[in-house]
């Protein structure tokens, strides 16, 4: 079998050894399939698989109720989904989560602080989120490895919709939970490594991005809140376990794939159960 190096320690292995013989990382060759999924990772570019999956459903969101396309109220509202599409795809809030018997359901759509990270309320939204994605993606991945990159979205994302929900918030939707939680992830890294400039320059855009939220009506900012503790939190652990990716981070990122894949089900059995009912 093929030598590889060991996640956690780095040193050259046996990729079939059952614990790393220099550090004690348990099967740290994952039956000599850890060089196959960091491969993988890296070929997947999970930044642009998410660009991709969110410009999909928001042009699916846009067809499945054209009319609303031509209700424009402002250039805030310039092609913007219907609310009817939104809450077909799986847009989340307090009224989908917890005061679900109001909307005439029978019980609350949890899955939905998944699936809501992938859909825009706007071009303007979409447009502006993706253009994060994109900066800031690349940059966590390679900071903290791509399945941890994805980790870091989707819990950033599920938390910043679990605050906002709380706070009250009846509906709500899109990635910037998740972007604020890129974020937090890039101001971990600057501390950990004790680079002040690096800190200061995420930080400060956190900041102008939490100033903004302020301003222009109709932003979630207790999705932002949430999405950068999620994101903090998490990123904070992964620094904590080294800076290579190994088994725990794998399962991780497929516990949250099969999670958000899972979420995008339910939501579409519940909308075909809501109107068969």
């Amino acid at each position: 079998m093929p030598a590889i190096l060991c996640p956690t320690c780095r040193k050259l292995i046996d990729s079939t050894e059952k614990r790393c013989p220099f550090c004690g990382q348990l099967r740290p060759g994952m039956w000599g399939f850890t060089s196959t999924l960091r491969r993988m990772g890296l070929e997947l570019d999970f930044s642009k698989l998410i660009v991709i999956v969110c410009a999909a459903l928001y042009i699916l969101a846009l067809l499945v109720e054209p009319g609303a396309i031509f209700r424009v109220q402002g250039m805030m509202n310039f092609l913007a989904p219907g609310r009817q599409a939104s809450f077909w795809f799986g847009m989340t809030g307090s009224l989908l989560l917890f005061d679900y018997g109001q909307l005439g359901f029978d019980y609350g759509h949890w899955w939905t602080l998944i699936t809501a990270i992938y859909l825009h309320g706007n071009l303007l939204h979409i447009f502006f989120n993706m253009m994060w994605v994109r900066q800031l993606g690349p940059l966590v991945e390679e900071l903290f490895g791509p399945y941890r990159l994805f980790i870091i979205f989707t819990i950033a994302g599920i938390t910043g919709f679990l605050l906002s929900s709380f706070s009250g918030t009846g509906f709500t939707l899109g990635a910037s939970g998740s972007i604020f939680g890129l974020l937090a992830a890039a101001i971990v890294y600057g501390r950990r490594q004790g680079s002040t400039l690096f800190t200061r320059q995420f930080l400060q855009w956190a900041v102008i991005l939490f100033v903004f939220g302020l301003i222009f009506p109709g932003v979630d900012n207790w999705a932002h809140l949430g999405g950068f503790i999620g994101g903090y939190a998490t990123a904070f652990v992964f620094s904590r376990m080294g800076s290579h990716e190994g088994l725990g981070a794998y399962l991780g990122a497929g516990i949250c794939l099969l999670l958000t894949v899972g979420a995008f089900v339910l939501q579409a059995w519940a909308m075909f159960d809501f109107y068969q009912g």
